[in-house]
């Protein structure tokens, strides 16, 4: 199994870190122990990890603040990947913000609080699973937009639909897509199928199971993951993050945790190489379904 592939033209370790876990519960407001996460960042980079996906609705704010107070000034390989399309309310609540002015203030939000003039990827964070084809067209002509004035690199684009992703390839250069997609969530096949087939990179969020609903302790209770997890005397966690490097080789990994104990074991996942047996056997995987991600990403 390879261990580096690419976003877009840039080359990369294919496990990264999710930062949204960072903040405090419902990822709204600080965690309870801010050195604590501070010092999770920094052990990320220590093991390897050369692309973080945050957001600045995580938080809100909080999230990137603890990124910048970590890392900068950034190393030199680190890229910095974010997602625009979103808000949050005084009580927590997830809101739209979807209109090209709101996509523009959220990239240059994340610009001023990562204190960088660039970032490396922005995804377009769709708010239904297939969108307004005009709608997209000028979300997605801001960010091209952005690019041009040189505050973006790449482009992405999360929770599309297969006929968002076909629109969004004919308007621009999409380097990855980014949904929902775990060996217990496989609803996004058509989807994964299409980065397969246009060598894009795909990257699943929740790729352990929501975060909202059950997580690790519940893909530890799947008879199939279970089984295959005793056999190699590895995690559950493990398993799934091995099973989906085996689908493709541009599928990047941002599993996300606030203990380092936890991405220790996460960036391990690395080194595990499942056989056909153990592949045979993950098709058996219980689907759960998340129909919470869309709400919570």
């Amino acid at each position: 199994m390879t261990k580096t592939s690419f976003i877009g033209n840039k080359p990369v370790n294919r496990i990264g870190f999710g930062a949204m876990q960072l903040a405090g519960p419902g990822v709204f407001g600080p965690p309870r122990d801010p050195d604590a996460a501070r010092a999770v960042l920094r052990r990320a980079i220590e093991l390897g990890v050369d692309h973080i996906d945050t957001a600045q609705y995580y938080g809100p704010d909080v999230v990137n603040d603890l990124i910048r107070e970590a890392l900068y000034p950034y190393p030199e390989n680190l890229k910095l990947v974010t997602k625009v399309g979103g808000r949050r309310d005084d009580r927590g609540g997830w809101l739209p913000a979807q209109t090209p002015a709101e996509l523009r203030s959220g990239v240059e939000d994340n610009l001023r609080s990562l204190r960088v003039e660039r970032m490396d990827l922005v995804n377009l964070r769709l708010m239904s699973a297939e969108g307004s084809g005009d709608l997209l067209a000028e979300q997605l002509g801001m960010l091209e937009d952005l690019r041009n004035e040189g505050k973006l690199d790449l482009i992405g684009i999360s929770e599309a639909g297969a006929g968002d992703v076909r629109r969004a390839l004919e308007l621009v250069d999409i380097a990855e897509v980014q949904n929902a997609f775990s060996v217990v969530n496989r609803s996004g096949e058509d989807v994964l199928e299409l980065c397969i087939e246009h060598e894009i990179a795909f990257v699943p969020y929740f790729p352990l199971g929501s975060a909202f609903s059950g997580g690790p302790r519940q893909l530890a209770q799947d008879p199939a993951v279970a089984t295959v997890a005793d056999r190699r005397g590895i995690t559950a966690t493990q398993v799934a993050l091995a099973w989906l490097m085996s689908r493709y080789e541009r599928i990047l990994l941002i599993p996300g945790t606030s203990s380092v104990q936890h991405l220790e074991e996460n960036m391990a996942a690395e080194d595990v190489e499942l056989d056909e047996q153990d592949l045979a056997e993950l098709a058996n995987a219980v689907q759960l379904g998340d129909p919470l991600a869309a709400a919570h990403d």
